[in-house]
């Protein structure tokens, strides 16, 4: 089947493409930009690229006519645009016209919950989109969900980084609103299984968990997953500007986005009975499940990894994981880009040589001084080194980092630490050419854990400056000697 998806840059959309590509499925993707598509590297015969701007009707004209079944993932809020709603209201427009063009017979919109009179502006919007994607010549599925649980949503990305800053927390007194959160495996199996289903042509369903939350609930058992005690009381009264500076200062959203939010946020988002769940034979996911997922140790979003193996094969491993990417909301980072001039084959094994007897390149000393505090607080410490001096495979221990990606002929290689820390880490180094140079990146990241991962980043930032400076230049000049 031939299936168009919009939206395949967004949380949602990087997340369903493995998994249609994985059923079988030709998925032509429609990008504004091919430079932002993620898994650009991905060379597999089942997937098309067209750049084109929903926006801009004549650039939809490149789209293939033959698609069957489409995709609508486009959420303008979400990018953090005043006038948000006339933007949405054009896109499905120009959506709508151009679809009718084709071949199409189903159109798939994934909508917010939208069951009180008064609505915020960004459900008002979403229905709206609602009732032009009605007015196609094609069937419509559309189904609404309430906040998701997965990294990139807005609403959890919110939820993290208030349980993961705040200690106590003095809240507005929305947080006492009841909502029906959904873990994002579970809008996916929604998404892919309503495909051509008959009982759901036409028909618009409420998805949700298992369970009916408010968010200071929500808030609450995030911090008892992540073991971070909380205190958490509400005000009697807080307005929607004030509310929306509050997250602004205290989370990562921006104030535009944090304001409309907020708008939705004082509105109960609770799912009408349906049946919809048992008759797609999906199990409905807990929330504290949900969120021990989306707080795993990467963001996998559930993309299988080697596309070769499943030319040869027939199928998608799932052992292996290829496109892999440490999380973005929440964290600091570390990046160092440098061009060099020395044989690109012998950088990419000096990177694959790192650790064990070899070192990393610069200040070993340092390196080892961590590695026998990390046995004092209870860590793996150095003493593992690593199965080959050469060699390095997914899953293999490497000092006390552990192996997550090893992709040699791609230049990339991901670490994730296993040593004691207040938070989480990952390095990352990936080799690559472009206008005829050779660059290599280097980036450490890390996620905080509470105030004392922020005070461990502060303090250990000074020493990462000239640490990994050193230790990147150093792969790029070292030259083993007999």
């Amino acid at each position: 089947m031939k299936i168009l998806l919009t939206g395949a840059n967004g949380y949602i959309g990087k997340r369903l493409l493995p998994v249609l590509l994985e059923q079988g499925h030709t998925v032509v993707c429609c990008v504004r930009n091919k430079e932002r598509f993620s898994p650009q590297e991905i060379d597999h015969p089942n997937l098309e690229i067209f750049e084109a701007d929903l926006l801009d009707l004549q650039s939809l004209r490149k789209l293939p006519v033959d698609i069957e079944v489409s995709y609508y993932l486009i959420h303008s809020m979400l990018h953090d645009t005043d006038g948000f709603e006339k933007l949405e209201k054009t896109c499905a427009q120009n959506f709508v016209e151009f679809i009718d063009k084709t071949q199409n017979r189903q159109i798939i919109y994934l909508s917010g919950i939208a069951n009180v009179e008064v609505l915020s502006k960004h459900l008002e919007s979403r229905k709206l989109v609602e009732d032009i994607l009605k007015k196609s010549k094609s069937y419509h599925t559309i189904l609404r969900a309430g906040i998701i649980v997965g990294s990139g949503s807005a609403s959890f990305e919110i939820i993290r980084d208030l349980v993961e800053k705040l200690a106590i927390m003095t809240a507005p007194r929305w947080l006492l609103t009841k909502c029906q959160p959904i873990a994002i495996r579970n809008v996916i199996d929604f998404l892919t299984k309503v495909i051509d289903h008959d009982e759901c042509l036409n028909q618009t369903f409420d998805i949700g968990g298992p369970e009916v939350l408010s968010y200071k609930e929500m808030l609450q058992q995030y911090a008892e997953v992540r073991k971070l005690p909380r205190i958490i009381t509400t005000l009697p009264v807080m307005t929607p500007r004030l509310s929306s500076y509050w997250l602004y200062f205290i989370t990562s959203t921006s104030y535009n986005l944090a304001l409309n939010l907020v708008d939705s946020m004082k509105i109960e988002v609770i799912c009408r009975p349906n049946n919809l769940a048992s008759k797609l034979q999906i199990t409905l996911m807990p929330y504290k499940e949900a969120i021990e997922r989306a707080t795993g140790k990467i963001k996998q979003q559930m993309v299988i990894s080697s596309w070769t193996d499943a030319l040869s094969s027939g199928i998608l491993p799932n052992e292996k994981m290829k496109y892999v990417e440490p999380p973005t909301y929440g964290c600091y980072t570390d990046n160092k880009r440098y061009k060099f001039t020395n044989n690109p084959e012998q950088v990419i094994e000096n990177v694959w040589a790192l650790g064990g007897d070899r070192g990393w390149y610069y200040g070993n000393w340092l390196w080892h001084l961590r590695g026998v505090l990390d046995k004092l607080f209870g860590g793996v410490g150095l003493n593992r080194g690593r199965r080959h001096p050469s060699e390095i495979e997914m899953g293999d221990s490497l000092d006390f980092w552990r192996v997550l990606l090893a992709d040699k002929e791609g230049g990339r290689l991901l670490l994730y630490a296993e040593m004691v820390l207040p938070g989480e880490a990952w390095l990352e180094f990936t080799i690559n050419r472009k206008n005829n140079e050779n660059f290599i990146s280097q980036k450490a990241t890390f996620r905080p854990k509470g105030i004392m991962g922020r005070l461990y980043w502060a303090l250990s930032y000074p020493f990462h400056l000239f640490i990994f400076r050193g230790m990147v230049k150093g792969i790029i000049n070292y030259r083993k000697t007999d």
